[in-house]
């Protein structure tokens, strides 16, 4: 558990809710992108969709604000209160809710996935790669937006450090430690989440 991070939530999302605007653009900042991610890939790619529902999300999480209690990390609470409101605006507009999300529709976990090797086309093999996908991409879901970036760029993409760097504004020596940071919070997520060491992700 990730206490640490648990009480960096308290502190900002009570801020939030007492109305303080500089804690507000740093929660949007924050966390709106990771929740469109989490958003467009459940809507079929609806960008336009994926972000009317999020927004929607942020106006409940402000009015809730004062309800959260620190019992997870903030951006699984968000989560939560997203997938409510995905299934609710759906469901209005008699949209067939989504039930299996494409592994290769979310760039951020093609990036881990590119360590993964499958030896074999023997079942057993596809089987544990397939697992391993769906566990992988849950576990993305929860990292920030700079490590996502990172990751797709450096494992998707191709890009050195340098190009890294210069697409997150930071230097060269900056964007090693957050491939790093990325890496490491990936790692502490999944085997969090899944209680089993994430061997195939390559450091």
């Amino acid at each position: 558990m990730n206490f640490a991070q648990m009480k960096e939530d308290r502190s900002l999302i009570r801020r939030v809710a007492r109305g303080d605007q500089r804690a507000f653009d740093d929660f949007f900042r924050e966390y709106f992108p990771r929740l469109f991610r989490f958003t467009v890939s459940r809507v079929d790619n609806d960008e336009a969709l994926a972000e009317e529902i999020v927004q929607r999300t942020m106006c409940i999480v402000v009015r809730k604000a004062g309800t959260y209690r620190g019992e997870a990390l903030l951006f699984t609470w968000l989560c939560q209160i997203c997938r409510n409101e995905t299934f609710a605006v759906l469901k209005s507009r008699g949209i067939e809710r989504q039930r299996n999300v494409p592994l290769e529709d979310n760039p951020g976990v093609r990036a881990a996935l590119e360590s993964i090797s499958v030896e074999s086309d023997e079942p057993e093999s596809i089987q544990r790669s397939e697992e391993i996908a769906r566990f992988v991409r849950t576990t993305l879901e929860y990292l920030p937006t700079k490590y996502a970036t990172a990751l797709e760029m450096k494992y998707i993409q191709g890009c050195s450090v340098a190009e890294i760097g210069e697409r997150l504004d930071v230097g060269s020596k900056a964007a090693e430690s957050i491939l790093s940071r990325a890496r490491a919070a990936f790692k502490e997520s999944f085997r969090s989440l899944w209680d089993f060491e994430p061997n195939f992700i390559v450091d």
